[in-house]
């Protein structure tokens, strides 16, 4: 009784609208994960319901651990930090090794554990934002002293991004490189060793960017699609088209044609065109209003909490949350390169799904530590 009555007393404390808001989120895109594949469903494994029923126990794995990261003490990570830092690289490695690691799509970036299939990036995302969080909150006396201050956890970031591009897989090392980086600037960063950093991680992201021929064609291939429009710009152009048949309202529930076949990946990394041909500008707008209402009540967290480490955590998982949003949407709507990240909540993808929520449910046990008018009016 004593232990339902503190998750219940926890539990008024949380930002309502914070979990609310994703929540719905999950729904959204389970829901929309099930019209953009059931074509393919039915194409390659004659079950139209066939994603939709993977996605919807991902979700309920993702709804545990959410509930789970929600209850859990931000500040009890702590303890755990080395031992997940240490968990994370090891199986950075592992996927690396013949045998081990599942690859697909010329990717060598999952492993099977049990009957799932894990993508250790995802948990990285995560493990990374955490440790920089709690190393540079206690950093902060000598924050300005580069080598001892700022030095030590670049090495490690520096491992992880060439263990993740070994993958490859570099838009998911640079979202790492730069949710990291913001964790790192708003502890207290210098301005000389941010422009020193800044630059040196600019010139490191685009000499990887351009010395990969395949990399290479996809920067050249969204400033003009329609130039390569039998190869690296057919996918792009089908987004454009999806999105251009959607409209105001679109053409309704299951009506996209692009989803049959002609715009790949339209359950992942191109969800939003679908929901855009299908919901039109008001599907569009209720899932970018969504990922602002998340910042906006993530801002009101970062501004009430008073720990240094809740303050640098919340930020840093606040923006990969908005960066993962940021590289998707920018990909379909032809503003930057197509990475292959999903959208964040909505894609299908399982280890995706999972971590995000993780991610979100910590989010949700920080807003339970900040105070509200009537504590605050009672503390005085």
């Amino acid at each position: 009784m004593r232990v339902m009555s503190l998750i219940l007393s926890h539990l008024k404390k949380i930002d309502h609208i914070l979990a609310g808001t994703i929540v719905c989120l999950c729904l959204f895109g389970l829901l929309m994960v099930y019209s953009a594949s059931y074509p393919l469903g039915e194409m390659k494994y004659e079950q139209g319901s066939y994603f939709f029923m993977k996605q919807w126990q991902w979700l309920l794995i993702g709804l545990f651990f959410f509930i789970i990261a929600a209850l859990f003490p931000y500040h009890a990570y702590r303890k755990w930090i080395r031992w997940l830092v240490m968990l994370s690289m090891l199986c950075l490695i592992i996927v690396l090794l013949p045998g081990i690691g599942v690859v697909k799509n010329n990717s060598q970036r999952w492993i099977h554990i049990g009957s799932l299939m894990i993508q250790p990036s995802e948990a990285v995302k995560l493990v990374m934002i955490l440790y920089f969080a709690y190393v540079y909150a206690r950093k902060q006396a000598y924050i300005t002293s580069f080598r001892k201050g700022v030095l030590p956890p670049l090495i490690l970031l520096g491992l992880v991004f060439l263990l993740i591009l070994k993958q490859p897989d570099l838009g998911t090392a640079v979202s790492i490189l730069l949710s990291c980086g913001i964790v790192l600037l708003c502890a207290g960063l210098n301005m000389r060793h941010l422009i020193f950093l800044g630059t040196t991680a600019a010139a490191g992201i685009t000499f990887f960017a351009v010395t990969a021929p395949y990399r290479l064609k996809r920067l050249t291939s969204f400033r003009d699609p329609f130039q390569y429009e039998d190869g690296d710009g057919y996918q792009l152009i089908h987004s454009y088209l999806a999105m251009d048949s959607g409209g105001l309202t679109g053409n309704g529930l299951g009506g996209s044609i692009q989803k049959l076949g002609f715009l790949p990946e339209a359950h992942t990394d191109f969800i939003m065109s679908v929901i855009s041909e299908e919901l039109g500008f008001m599907g569009v707008s209720f899932v970018i209003g969504a990922y602002l209402l998340i910042m906006y009540r993530a801002v009101r967290i970062v501004r009430s909490l008073q720990d240094p480490f809740g303050k640098l955590l919340t930020v840093g998982l606040t923006f990969q949350i908005m960066l993962q949003a940021g590289f998707n949407l920018g990909a379909v709507f032809g503003l930057l390169p197509i990475t292959g990240i999903p959208l964040p909540f909505i894609s299908y993808g399982g280890s995706s799904l999972v971590f995000m929520m993780i991610t979100a449910g910590i989010l949700v046990n920080l807003s339970s530590y900040i105070k509200r008018p009537k504590q605050q009016a009672q503390a005085k």
